[in-house]
């Protein structure tokens, strides 16, 4: 009767903690259940790929190829979820109220538990339903146990001995409380720290079919603690093999689906094309005249593909496909970019703001960060459909000149005259507008940093900030280290994908 994740499930993670072979990593990545699925589906899902390329010709696949496609995908996605993100772990299972796979459960789960609660009614009391619990409880129990725990597996043996309990009830001497009690030990000598509670409660239950109800509810908890603490002992060795996992599983992918590279191809091919474009303008002298050795700029590869990158913290994610070699990734770049837009905000207000104060109190440390830290409170629903920039930079221009008069008579000097706050207001509203060239600044300025940054191949330490980005210099650098360490593990998986359509692009 377990809810949330299946024997199967725990036995493949822990047989992966002590197997180092490619095989036993992949098997427990294969055994991703509901739970999984749910997690991955909803940080990887991108809702715009409804076409592919009209160069593309339509690939037609069978179901079967179909679904098995789809877990390879899903292992994929997992394997990469387990390796990036450090606070990854399983959840329960939380059906929505009022669904039909919530009732459909409901309705089965409550037939079960009556049937039982019927069959330890009648007289003589029938345990066969009973018995085959128990049995499931051994088998639970015993899948906690790592090899070492001799003494507590013949413990587990010896007392749910089902032959052996078959004969009790058969002769009328089973006592279930006995049984329970015994499991409700077992739990508790098994169990994390956090389920301590949870399991002493079940001593109070006194009803045999609730109790019994209880134990599985706790059991499956603890399946889930069981499968965290697998993904955390997996997680070093699946750092070893994790690029050449994903790329085998990406490769089988593109073998039953080749045309799964298309949008990546367009990705590379408009960086190279807008890196060209770039290099031709720099290239021209002031007066507009042909250039003094007459060669063409020439593009190398990585160059391509950090600009790429880079392009995808400004993609237009409503409207265009994704790459599909950063698919997995989506959702981390979308937060980037964000964070970035924001970033972008935040530098741009307090340019503005330092540049028309009286620098003896904007070179006042404790002035500044209390100014950013206003500003970054009044952003930070910025990602909320409800948000209005133009609104919010208003009564930001308006809590910054309280700030900066108070700060002023502070230290003794006369407060912002109405012209100057008028000025001030005008200048912090005009950020809301990408063209505003104080934003554009700052954007230009941010991203000449992080394309710093990556090429330098995450060297320590970090490249030096550009002017005007000091006040937002601690968190661009947690950005860009985020970035970076993202976009080089995707170049250590993809890189031959890369290389392959970049010869063709960069010929001469």
């Amino acid at each position: 009767m377990s809810e949330n994740l299946d024997k199967s499930h725990i036995n493949e993670a822990g047989k992966s903690k002590s197997n180092d072979s490619e095989q036993g990593l992949e098997g427990a990545l294969e055994c991703s259940d509901e739970v999984l699925q749910k997690k991955i589906n909803s940080d990887s899902a991108s809702p715009q790929r409804v076409q592919r390329p009209h160069s593309s010709p339509p690939q037609f696949v069978t179901v079967e190829e179909l679904l098995e496609t789809a877990k390879g995908v899903t292992n994929m996605a997992l394997a990469h979820e387990i390796v990036v993100n450090g606070d990854f772990r399983l959840k329960p299972v939380e059906l929505p109220e009022n669904s039909l796979r919530k009732r459909v459960k409901e309705i089965v789960h409550k037939a079960f538990w009556d049937c039982l609660s019927a069959q330890l009614s009648e007289d003589p009391p029938t345990y066969d339903h009973a018995i085959k619990l128990v049995g499931e409880i051994k088998e639970t129990l015993l899948s906690f146990l790592l090899p070492g725990h001799t003494r507590l597996r013949n413990q587990i043996t010896e007392v749910l001995d089902l032959d052996l309990i078959k004969q009790e009830a058969e002769n009328g001497a089973l006592d279930i409380s006995k049984l329970a009690e015994f499991i409700i030990g077992m739990m508790g000598t098994l169990c994390a720290p956090a389920r301590d509670e949870e399991v002493s409660k079940l001593k109070d239950i006194k009803e045999i079919v609730p109790l019994f109800r209880a134990i599985f509810s706790v059991l499956d908890l603890m399946k889930i603690d069981m499968a965290n603490f697998a993904i955390t002992s997996i997680r070093p060795h699946l750092m070893q093999q994790s690029v050449e996992y994903e790329r085998k599983k990406f490769q089988e992918l593109l073998e039953k689906q080749p045309n799964s590279l298309d949008f990546v191809t367009q990705w590379l091919e408009e960086a190279s094309c807008d890196l060209m474009t770039q290099k031709y303008k720099h290239a021209l002298p002031a007066a507009g005249g042909a250039t003094g050795s007459g060669d063409a700029p020439v593009l190398t590869p990585a160059a391509v593909q950090n600009y790429a990158y880079l392009k995808l913290l400004k993609w237009d994610h409503l409207r265009r496909p994704f790459p599909e070699t950063v698919l997995v990734d989506q959702c981390r770049f979308q937060e980037l970019q964000l964070q970035l837009e924001q970033l972008t905000i935040l530098g741009a207000v307090l340019l503005v703001t330092f540049s028309t104060v009286a620098p003896v109190i904007s070179s006042q440390a404790d002035f500044a960060e209390k100014l950013k830290m206003i500003v970054k409170i009044l952003l930070a629903e910025m990602h909320l459909p409800s948000f209005h920039l133009e609104d919010v930079l208003t009564s930001t221009g308006e809590k910054v000149c309280l700030e900066v008069s108070s700060r002023l008579s502070l230290c003794g000097f006369s407060p912002f005259s109405a012209d100057q706050e008028t000025v001030l207001k005008g200048q912090i509203q005009a950020v809301a507008s990408p063209e505003d060239p104080v934003r554009r600044i700052m954007e230009s300025r941010i991203i000449t940093f992080l394309e710093t940054y990556l090429a330098s191949g995450q060297q320590k330490p970090l490249p030096t900030v550009p002017g005007g980005l000091s006040p937002i210099q601690k968190e661009l650098e947690e950005v860009a280290v985020r970035f970076v360490r993202l976009v080089n593990y995707n170049k250590m998986v993809f890189c031959p994908y890369y290389d392959a359509i970049l010869s063709k692009l960069l010929q001469p």
